[in-house]
């Protein structure tokens, strides 16, 4: 794969997850933000964009490690699946874990370490909207994107929805990815980059831990959401 500045960042990531880790480096957004070019993202960020293109081409010329997965060449029921089953369990199961260690935290920590109750705020404020939004996903968008699919493999072209074209909840569902993009940029911030002070105690490393997992889980959740099933989706319904 030859990367050009001109190249979409959403779509280079989607193309080979590893570019994902030199984004990520360079603090360039690749999931809610993707729809950018890298020069544009450069330019925004600052960065010289010979030097970001450079290191992503060494990066994808690397031989590709064994099991590496190529979710864009997954059918859209597929990836929903894997979504739903891998990224909304995973959150599901999390959310309340790393509310517990924040809890703990802000009690114990809160007066040397005021950020924490805003981290705090932060984190209770989007598993609340990230529930609220795996819902709506699990129970109107990734249903019609199943029966969609197999309908366009059995060539009916003639099924509908009551929320008319699927680009309708996308729209809101992108819309929800940046508030949570957002709000974790927010949270990176606030806790320095997740870096844990000198006098933090074993919960608190345990927090910023089970924080900064759920947050690069987050991203190739949105990533793979934003960057390759809704544009499937879209792209199906636009031929059937």
């Amino acid at each position: 794969m030859n990367i050009s500045k001109e190249d979409i960042i959403g779509a280079v990531v989607a193309a080979d997850y590893r570019a994902a880790s030199v984004f990520e480096l360079a603090g360039v957004d690749f999931c809610c933000n993707g729809n950018r070019s890298i020069e544009t993202a450069c330019n925004e960020k600052g960065i010289a964009t010979e030097d970001l293109v450079r290191r992503l081409q060494q990066t994808l010329d690397a031989p590709a490690a064994v099991g590496n997965i190529d979710y864009a060449s997954w059918p859209p029921d597929l990836l929903a699946d894997f979504i739903e089953k891998k990224h909304h369990r995973y959150v599901t199961a999390q959310v309340p874990v790393i509310q517990s260690l924040l809890e703990k935290i802000v009690r114990v920590h809160g007066d040397r370490h005021p950020e924490l109750a805003e981290i705090k705020t932060e984190f209770d404020a989007c598993a609340g909207e990230l529930t609220a939004h795996m819902k709506k996903e699990e129970l109107m968008l990734f249903p019609f994107i199943r029966k969609m699919t197999v309908a366009n493999q059995a060539g009916n072209h003639g099924i509908s929805a009551a929320f008319g074209s699927i680009r309708n909840p996308i729209n809101v569902m992108i819309h929800e990815h940046d508030t949570e993009g957002e709000r974790f940029r927010r949270i990176r911030q606030l806790s320095n980059g997740y870096t844990v002070p000198e006098d933090a105690c074993g919960t608190y490393r345990a927090a910023f831990a089970t924080l900064q997992a759920f947050a690069e889980d987050l991203h190739l959740h949105i990533h793979l959401e934003n960057n390759i099933l809704f544009p499937k989706s879209v792209e199906m319904e636009r031929t059937r």
